[in-house]
């Protein structure tokens, strides 16, 4: 059987088609004294490649990607660790330009297709059995399919090269696909790998590719594809790439024609996923109010995981986000709009008048997925030395902070984050964890199929997922208002999403989807920061300006590199670059 992990070894040996020629990753050549031929005679070797294709799938996710933070940071979720990556800093700051963004996703996203693409050529004459071949076959194909989506996420359309493997001596096709076709590629070569994929992986093969993620990518295509910002009917006003754009640019950034059916799209492939009872909800309340919520994220296999990084004992996401004193470096810092952000344990807003929100102790009988999502000062965590969790000391007494994490020397916001940390794993120390890192899980089906319903037949039907979500998360007694009309509901599942997959890497693209990044990303965002006495009370709770967010709106969309655009006349660059 094949395993997801190899001996570093054969992955390193199927590397030698990624080394770039001055023409650019889709005209790579070989660098090494192993060839193609030689790789794809021996059986080992060729699985080898095939899960190197693997390697990068969490890239775009990472919470590290750009060095001081991944898209949490460029969005309003957190503030960046540092001011030393000027792709985060300028989303932040609304000042992306085409010579200075991370070209990260063109480049790896068109590696891994043209990998692909040399795998698809080799594979015929590889000694492997037929059903082997096939199912090797599918997944890759299902892996070209997901880098193209992550393409279509930050640039809209771009070149689509087939099965062709380009070397450095060939004209590689400039022209960028449109929107619309890059879609239907993408959902066509989901069908055709989902065909020869069981709908689960298990045992040595869990982490490949399936059935079910086959599913949940289209469904999150789909769902893309449907909003304002690719299929716009200007219920929600403002311009977008789309209405800026000149008459040869427009189908490469959107849909020309406005089609309410495609939410209808998008909430059959949910409506699949659900009824299929693969997959389902980790829901414990019994050992505290949502801690399955937390809990879920540690183990494997999950059945609440569709789609994701599978990778041996890590320390990740503590490595990013713990505090110094716990080895954490490199991770965004949450702001406190994320963590007003999260209603009380009833479900009732911080806001509304009649919750028991109390300003003094703003961080009692709260959503439970607060907790389990940042870290305030006090909260407790293990140590590299003790597992015995102790305080985190953020506060400060007469303006001086109280160590390596108070707010100003650690955290910038007065917190750090800790969503799907293990509170078991600690960096720098033999305390690791299982976790896999979600790309795709249940609850977003859940949030997928409520928002596509609503949008095309009403609110009615979103009830009964949003409400699973939230039992899940532990809220007490809740239920949504009886009557709610579809902006209202609207409001509720955006909302739900930006709490429920915070720091899962989907608040960037959401916000832009929805066309409400003018009002979410053009605020102060502030910090808190906790003022103690010597004697250890809390004297003050004091909101602090933390950095002002900036938009515009060739935002809604990255820009080609500067490099690729370069190339030919044909590559045309998005509106406002």
């Amino acid at each position: 059987m094949r395993k997801l992990y190899i001996l570093s070894f054969f992955c390193a040996a199927a590397t030698i088609l990624f080394s770039c020629k001055k023409d650019g990753f889709l005209g790579q050549t070989q660098t090494t004294d192993l060839t193609e031929e030689a790789v794809f005679k021996d059986s080992v070797n060729t699985t080898a490649f095939l899960t190197n294709i693997y390697l990068k799938v969490g890239f775009s996710e990472s919470a590290t990607r750009f060095g001081n933070g991944g898209l949490d940071v460029a969005s309003d979720e957190a503030e960046p660790y540092d001011n030393s990556e000027i792709t985060t800093i300028g989303f932040a700051n609304g000042s992306v330009d085409a010579n200075t963004v991370s070209g990260d996703a063109y480049n790896t996203c068109y590696t891994n297709i043209r990998a692909v693409n040399v795998l698809f050529k080799h594979l015929p004459q590889t000694p492997l059995r037929d059903v082997t071949k096939t199912e090797i076959k599918a997944e890759a194909r299902f892996l070209r399919a997901w880098y193209y989506s992550i393409l279509l996420k930050h640039y809209g359309g771009v070149p689509l090269i087939g099965d062709t493997v380009y070397n450095y001596t060939d004209k590689i096709p400039a022209q960028r696909a449109s929107y619309k076709d890059c879609v239907d590629y993408i959902i066509s070569e989901c069908n055709k790998a989902a065909a020869d994929l069981p709908f689960t992986q298990v045992g040595l093969l869990f982490g490949r590719a399936s059935k079910g993620a086959c599913l949940a990518l289209k469904m999150r295509v789909l769902l893309y594809a449907a909003s304002p910002l690719f299929n716009d009917d200007n219920t929600v006003p403002g311009p977008t790439p789309l209405s800026i754009a000149t008459d040869k640019v427009k189908p490469l950034v959107g849909y020309t024609d406005f089609k309410k059916e495609r939410w209808e799209e998008a909430e059959k492939v949910a409506d699949t996923l659900i009824k299929s009872g693969a997959y389902q909800l980790y829901i414990d309340n019994a050992t505290s109010p949502g801690f399955g919520f937390q809990y879920g994220f540690t183990i494997r296999p999950s059945l609440e995981n569709i789609w994701q990084v599978t990778r041996p004992s890590n320390q990740d996401l503590e490595n990013a986000y713990d505090p110094p004193s716990r080895g954490g470096h490199g991770g965004g810092f949450p702001y406190q709009e994320l963590v007003d952000a999260f209603p009380m344990a009833d479900g009732k807003d911080i806001h509304d008048p009649t919750s028991s929100y109390n300003a003094n102790s703003p961080y009692d009988n709260r959503d439970p997925r607060l907790a389990y999502t940042v870290n305030r000062d006090q909260s407790k965590l293990i140590t590299a030395n003790s597992l015995t969790p102790t305080a985190i000391n953020i506060y400060t007494v007469n303006g001086q902070g109280t160590g390596v994490d108070a707010i100003y020397a650690g955290t910038k916001t007065g917190y750090y984050g800790n969503k799907m940390l293990d509170p078991k794993a600690v960096p720098n120390s033999f305390n690791q964890t299982a976790r896999c890192i979600p790309l795709i899980r249940y609850a977003e089906v859940l949030l997928s199929y409520a928002e596509a319903v609503n949008e095309f037949e009403g609110p009615a039907k979103a009830y009964e997922p949003i409400e699973q979500i939230r039992m899940r998360a532990g809220l007490s007694n809740y239920k949504l208002p009886l009557g709610l009309n579809q902006v209202e509901m609207r409001k509720i599942i955006q909302n739900e999403r930006r709490l429920e997959l915070a720091f899962e890497g989907h608040r960037f693209w959401d916000v832009r989807r929805w066309k409400i990044a003018p009002q979410a990303f053009t605020q102060q965002m502030t910090g808190l920061e906790v003022q103690r006495n010597s004697a250890g009370a809390i004297e003050n709770l004091k909101r602090v300006n933390v950095r002002k967010h900036g938009f515009k709106t060739a935002l809604y969309l990255w820009p080609l590199p500067t490099s690729e655009v370069a190339k030919s006349p044909l590559t045309l660059q998005n509106p406002g670059y």
